[in-house]
């Protein structure tokens, strides 16, 4: 299973959002999974067509995804998948 983990700036939002071990094997499935447990958490992920907000980025095993608008990065079952969304504000 894939090893999903947030950066701390999305548990403000959702305090009960941990790591979580998914079985999927897409991005946007990946993603539809932790909506499932956490509604709304999509809404700060993508934007209204679907693509990765600005201010967040995805890394796989440490390396951010290419592929912003469709998520289509490919991973493997035990890699490493990071949620991080930036803090802005002056």
């Amino acid at each position: 299973m894939a090893v999903v983990r947030f950066t701390k700036a999305l548990k403000r939002f959702f305090p009960s959002l941990g790591e979580y071990n998914s079985t999927a094997n897409t991005l946007p499935a990946v993603l539809n999974e932790i909506n499932d447990r956490h509604p709304g958490i999509l809404n700060y992920i993508l934007d209204e067509q679907g693509s990765l907000r600005k201010h967040v980025n995805i890394f796989i095993n440490g390396d951010m995804i290419n592929d912003r608008t469709s998520l289509s990065d490919p991973f493997e079952a035990n890699d490493e998948i990071y949620i991080i969304q930036a803090l802005s504000g002056g």
